[in-house]
Formats: C-alpha cells, structure tokens, sequence
C-alpha cells in the first residue's frame, strides 16, 4: 500500500493546528515527524488513524488488494497512552487485541501471542498483571500489540518513552523487518531515532 496525503487541515478546540500538509508515503518508507510541544505530532498521528476529523484535504491509501479498507483498518495506532487493561496479565491484553481487531496467529503475518511476548522480552512478567508492572513494561506490552494483529502502517508517537536501550534496540529491530515486509512507519518523536533510508517532517508551531 501507499499513503497519501494531500493539503490536509485538522483544527482542535478552534484552533487550527495543521494546515496544507501533504506527503506521500512508500512501501518500506518510515516517516520521521518532529517539532516542538503543541506543534501538531500527535495530531498528525491521531488524524492519520482516524481520530480526528479532517477540516479540509484527503487522507488515502492506495495500491491496496482491497480497495474498501480504510486507513484506520490498515493502521496500528500507538499513542502516549499504552492502551492496557491493568487488571489483566500481559498475555491476557494481547490476546484481547487480537481477539478485538478479529486476527488469527499466522494470518498475514500475525504472532501468536507467546511468541509476540518473547519477541519483546515479556516472558517472566507475562502472568502478572499490567497493574503490577513498570512503565517501560506496560509500554512493551504496548508495542507487542503491532505483531499480534499484522497491520501494513504503524503510527507510532514517542514509541521510545519509558523504555531501556534494551527495549529500544528491539523496537528498532522489529520496526526495520516491517519495513522490510513493505510496511510503512509514520513516528513521532522528540529522541532519535536510527532508521536508515528515514525521510524527516518537521513540524513548527
């Protein structure tokens, strides 16, 4: 698939944040997007899954085998909130997302769930509850939930928060073997973020 973006407009409490903003995102491309606090990342990322209406512009996708699928079918959104139900254990939260978003293990791609654990180094706390857990634990618990649903675009914003350089160093990983795949990244980030081949947006208020 390729995403597209053309001269989008997103407006939040009357403000206008974005404003004429166009890019076109490849197969295997990742879209790094920085600026300074309220200078419209997160909104980026929110109206690209979905989340916000657009006042003006078009976002697309094309190249898709099946054209009827919308943006938000074909993205992971990943924001500041990890998205976990703290009274359910590790496992129990990715195999709820699975369930949720209707994906079986193996199916275009998609981890089982012990296998999307490992993956991110989750197996000795994979029984306790997300209660009990860190922030950089909840947080990889978090981005475990791209590998058990395959989904083509990941919008990943500060995915490097309250992780260690271990936890990086495997998201690194698993987000250059999607590219690989012919996945597209879009991150928002105020930390660098070594990616080959990155194209850069920068965002000012």
């Amino acid at each position: 698939m390729r995403l597209e973006v053309t001269e989008i407009r997103v407006e939040r409490g009357g403000r206008r944040v974005l404003e004429g903003l166009s890019c076109v995102i490849e197969p295997g491309e990742v879209l790094i997007v920085t600026g300074p606090n309220g200078s419209g990342k997160s909104t980026l990322l929110r109206a690209l899954a979905g989340l916000l209406p657009l006042a003006g512009g078009r976002i697309a996708v094309t190249g898709d085998a099946d054209d009827a699928r919308s943006v938000r079918e074909l993205a992971h959104y990943v924001g500041h909130a990890d998205g976990n139900k703290i009274s359910l254990t590790a496992g129990e939260n990715l195999a709820f997302w699975a369930a949720m978003l209707g994906v079986r293990a193996g199916r275009g791609g998609a981890l089982p769930v012990a296998e999307a654990v490992g993956a991110f180094g989750l197996q000795a706390i994979a029984e306790l509850p997300v209660a009990m857990l860190s922030a950089g634990q909840r947080r990889r618990i978090a981005l475990a939930r791209l590998l058990v649903a395959a989904r083509p675009l990941w919008l990943l914003d500060e995915p490097m928060t309250a992780l260690d350089a271990a936890a990086q160093a495997r998201l690194l990983q698993h987000m250059l073997m999607h590219l690989d795949q012919g996945g597209i990244i879009v991150a928002a980030t105020h930390a660098p973020l070594d990616m080959r081949n990155a194209r850069h947006l920068a965002l000012r208020h």
